[in-house]
């Protein structure tokens, strides 16, 4: 049963991964994706031994014993339950655009920001005075998506020495108030702070937010409460997939100025960009800007997929489409192919919601 718990394992893991890279391979083609879930895998096995004697094939004459016989078999009935996704699950999982605690998440488990946005972030609009300006991450239009790939390496360069705050804000918020004892009670049992302002005669009430998430090159904690107030309230402003970002003049990174918000995509639209990546639309290198500092690897592609009429000696993981092999090559230099493979099939798992009702893949193995 270990042995087939990990076989199990094995062959689901290795099914999404190929199906991940089979739907990207589909919408190069310009075919509909199609995603089917393991919702539950129930095997039971069945161990049968046997014993007996018989005669020898000469009879008993002469002094022969009986003949032992020993016999066994096993056999294993496994039942996978396969469901397709669709209808309302495939509304929610894949066209439902990311969120800031997604990509957050994901930074602190060690992901580079550069890989994150280039992946999952569909643009970027830059405030410039009242006019907003999209730079777009798409190679078809070349200057906008040359801004959007240096803005991201200022940001990755600046994560790389340690000047890039990636946090919630927190922030006082202050009303004035006119309420009875049994009220101010109240209102303290939930958490607020009460204070008298004897200038205007009037009780201050004052509760400690935390809010959305901005990308910055300071402390946030440093700067005027006033200040992450506007904040907040511009990053409320926007959509619930757009994420804050102000780089100021006077920190690090400063010279590079930027205040805008990215927009994160929905898991759809990602396998769209690199499925346009393999033929139709594919990324190049751009360099950094000259007020950025090196970063050591940029790659010209998020996901290299490469095309082939043969089969390739060395891929990282290959499907057959068409007549075509598509794979990904087995960098192991610098492993950003598997790498953002990697990221790619994390984020299709935190889309998860639940097939049918059960969380998946459920294996259950009866005796």
């Amino acid at each position: 049963m270990q042995h087939a718990v990990i076989a199990y394992d094995h062959a689901v893991i290795r099914a999404q991964t190929e199906q991940l890279l089979l739907n990207i391979v589909r919408a190069h083609a310009h075919r509909p994706v199609h995603f089917t879930a393991v919702s539950n895998v129930a095997a039971t096995f069945n161990f049968q031994v046997n014993a007996g004697a018989t005669p020898p094939l000469g009879g008993l004459d002469g002094g022969f014993l009986l003949s032992p016989i020993f016999g066994g078999s096993i056999s294993e009935n496994p039942t996978i339950s396969i469901v397709p996704i669709e209808g309302q699950e495939f509304t929610k999982r894949l066209l439902t655009p990311m969120n800031e605690a997604t990509l957050i998440s994901l930074m602190r488990q060690g992901t580079g920001i550069d890989m994150l946005l280039r992946l999952m972030a569909g643009e970027l609009r830059k405030v410039d005075g009242e006019q907003e300006i999209s730079f777009l991450n798409l190679p078809s239009r070349k200057g906008l998506y040359e801004e959007f790939r240096k803005r991201v390496l200022h940001l990755a360069s600046l994560q790389q020495s340690n000047q890039l705050f990636i946090e919630p804000l927190t922030f006082d918020q202050t009303w004035i108030v006119h309420f009875t004892a049994a009220e101010a009670l109240e209102a303290v049992e939930k958490g607020y702070h009460i204070t008298y302002d004897p200038k205007q005669d009037v009780y201050l009430l004052r509760r400690h937010v935390t809010g959305r998430v901005v990308i910055t090159n300071y402390d946030p904690e440093f700067i005027p409460n006033t200040e992450r107030v506007e904040l907040e309230e511009e990053a409320h402003t926007g959509l619930p997939n757009d994420l804050l970002v102000d780089i100021r003049p006077g920190f690090p990174g400063g010279e590079y100025p930027l205040h805008g918000k990215f927009r994160l995509r929905s898991f759809h639209s990602m396998l769209n960009f690199l499925a346009r990546g393999i033929e139709e639309e594919p990324e190049y290198d751009v360099p950094n800007d000259p007020r950025t500092k090196p970063i050591p690897f940029n790659p010209a592609h998020t996901l290299h997929i490469l095309k082939t009429q043969k089969s390739p000696e060395t891929a990282a993981l290959e499907v057959k489409y068409n007549g075509a092999h598509y794979f990904i090559q087995d960098d192991s230099t610098h492993s950003w192919n598997q790498e953002t493979f990697r990221l790619l099939y994390q984020l299709f798992q935190m889309t998860v919601t639940e097939v049918l009702g059960v969380h998946v893949p459920r294996i259950t193995i009866a005796k």
